[in-house]
């Protein structure tokens, strides 16, 4: 499965508990991501300084749906369901 340009649900739903620049503590599940821009796409991506979690992320169709809205509700699921 592609990555839906645009959704960032990965970005905002899951914690993250590593430091990352701007973000020294990390993110908390739902806190949307200070490196997300305007059109919601990573501004880390391909840099050394993205968090482990997020490079190991894959876009996968029982995690992102059918839509960001489905996405963002997967996330938050399996979020509560690993803590």
């Amino acid at each position: 499965m592609e990555c839906r340009p645009g959704c960032g649900a990965c970005c905002i739903a899951p914690s993250i508990q590593t430091a990352m620049p701007g973000m020294p503590h990390g993110k908390a599940a739902g806190e949307r991501c200070a490196h997300l821009d305007e059109n919601d796409l990573c501004r880390l991506f391909g840099q050394l300084t993205r968090p482990r979690f997020c490079q190991e992320f894959s876009a996968q169709e029982y995690v992102c749906g059918s839509s960001k809205e489905e996405a963002m509700q997967l996330i938050a699921l399996l979020e509560v369901q690993t803590c």
